[in-house]
């Protein structure tokens, strides 16, 4: 038996150590001791909070393991902003009406973008008659984005088909136009380089197309002056749900545009009623829809859609419609989270939507959002056949959006996650290929297979059925979808279906059903 030896002890007492501490002096005054009982009432108090926000944040770290987390995912100009939106209209529409008017500046900005470069354009090319034989990746002379053609109408191609040259008096004569045109809206263009340091704050991305302007996420509240990263209200009703931007906040907010409005946007809209006449005249003038005939200039389809309606959103008191923010177009930095009350089967579940940046140089910014994810939806452009990178001019888009999807498929932290392939931009597709855009120009493996949209989307599809097959140890659906994101009643429909399916993977992972 081993025996112990009780320490000496000092004092010979066994008391408590702490409350020797907290034992108040012999001496000690009334006003020590008032003074002493307020600073422990003062540290309970803290302490309560403390431990009454470690209960909350432990509820709901509960709560949220049980919430869906849903992952937008595709390259740049793949449609993930435009399909986050048809959710926001969907799911809470009251946030999308919150937001409506911030869209004015951006989409002033879209129109200030395509007249510039319609006037680049001009200069690069004045008359030449020249063939679409330069048409080639990362060619110098096509003024162009990485995004669409332009979607010529059979009278814009058959007026500037012509090979007639023009006489001498009528050339001079539309440089005069293009000059006096040019004069009148530069003040406007001046304006550009302004609304773009106000969108953006400064933001400047590496590996980024040149001339690419980006956002934070949040803009919307920032230049409404509304709560930024906090939840909006749910609504009455359980598909009201909430909003939350959370992700990049920034130091660096933007001016509010709230009842008083912002100096500057109500400046450039100012100058965008005035120059609307003289944007719709360069729009039609014979020379640019000539350049546009013969395909030397490549403008967005968002661009186009603006340019074809410049009298109406150019007008005083404009306020954008809801197809008008579907086709806005801005690239946004970060990962942007958005928070959605999703009603399905009789059940109500909170949705986490994560829209993050599609560029090269963002991609990184995916992976910490692979772990929590329970269903990707990634968008691929499939009118993006005639397209090379922004960021890598040798990269067809196609090539570079199957190349993305195959790593998502071998991603050992998605391997369990529920799939949704979007083939997206369907609409432009169709127009292309009626207008003879060859697929085997750009895609030489699609051979001499039929130039209809039928077989060209079924080929695409092929392909990245393909990559799925090859990464699918677990054997995982793949839901695929053709989808135009713009066209609001389709994309409603597909939600819905897209929902569902998600909604009964998540009960299963659950062990539910």
């Amino acid at each position: 038996m081993i025996h112990t030896q009780r320490p000496p002890s000092v004092s010979g007492s066994i008391d408590d150590p702490l409350a020797a501490v907290l034992r108040p002096s012999p001496g000690e005054s009334p006003h020590d001791k008032e003074l002493r009982l307020q600073r422990e009432a003062d540290a309970k108090r803290i302490s309560d909070r403390i431990d009454e926000q470690l209960s909350i944040d432990r509820e709901r770290y509960k709560k949220s393991k049980q919430d869906v987390r849903l992952l937008l995912l595709g390259q740049a100009e793949s449609g993930k902003s435009t399909l986050q939106k048809q959710f926001q209209l969907m799911y809470n529409p009251t946030s999308l009406e919150e937001e409506r008017i911030s869209w004015r500046a951006v989409i002033y900005f879209n129109i200030m973008r395509p007249v510039r470069r319609i006037f680049e354009g001009l200069d690069a090319f004045g008359d030449s008659d020249d063939d679409d034989d330069l048409d080639l990746p990362g060619s110098s002379k096509i003024i162009a984005s990485s995004s669409d053609l332009t979607q010529l109408s059979p009278e814009l191609t058959a007026s500037g088909s012509s090979s007639s040259p023009l006489s001498p008096a009528s050339a001079a004569a539309e440089d005069a136009q293009i000059a006096l045109l040019r004069s009148k809206l530069s003040p406007l263009l001046a304006a550009e380089s302004s609304l773009a340091d106000r969108l953006s704050g400064g933001l400047n991305v590496a590996g980024s197309g040149k001339g690419n302007v980006y956002v934070r996420s949040g803009w919307q509240a920032r230049s409404l002056n509304l709560p930024f990263g906090r939840s909006r209200s749910r609504g009455d009703s359980v598909t009201g749900g909430r909003t939350s931007i959370s992700a990049a906040r920034s130091s660096l907010d933007n001016p509010p545009t709230g009842a008083g409005g912002d100096l500057l946007i109500e400046e450039v809209a100012r100058l965008v009623d005035q120059s609307k006449d003289d944007i719709k005249q360069l729009w039609q003038h014979p020379a640019v829809r000539r350049l546009r005939a013969r395909r030397k200039l490549r403008l967005e389809e968002w661009a186009e859609f603006f340019m074809d309606n410049i009298t109406r959103v150019c007008s005083s008191g404009y306020v954008p419609t809801t197809d008008d923010i579907l086709h806005a177009r801005i690239q946004t930095m970060g990962v942007a989270e958005h928070i959605f009350d999703v009603a399905v089967h009789g059940r109500v579940v909170t949705w986490h939507l994560f829209d993050v940046g599609g560029a090269r140089g963002q991609r990184h910014t995916w992976i910490p959002f692979f772990d929590d994810a329970n269903a990707i939806i990634f968008l691929a452009p499939v009118s993006a056949y005639d397209q090379y990178l922004e960021e890598d001019p040798r990269t067809n888009r196609i090539d570079d959006s199957l190349q993305l999807f195959t790593q998502i498929c071998s991603n050992p932290l998605l391997k369990k996650v529920h799939l949704v392939l979007f083939l997206n931009k369907t609409d432009v597709l169709q127009k292309k290929l009626s207008r003879g855009i060859r697929v085997k120009k750009y895609i030489t493996s699609y051979g001499d297979r039929p130039q209809e949209f039928e077989s060209v989307v079924n080929y695409f599809k092929a392909h990245f059925t393909q990559a799925h097959k090859r990464n699918n140890e677990n054997k995982r659906v793949l839901y695929t979808h053709l989808t135009s994101v713009v066209d609001t009643k389709a994309t409603k429909s597909i939600i819905t279906n897209v929902s569902d399916s998600i909604f009964r993977k998540y009960l299963e992972d659950a062990a539910l059903v």
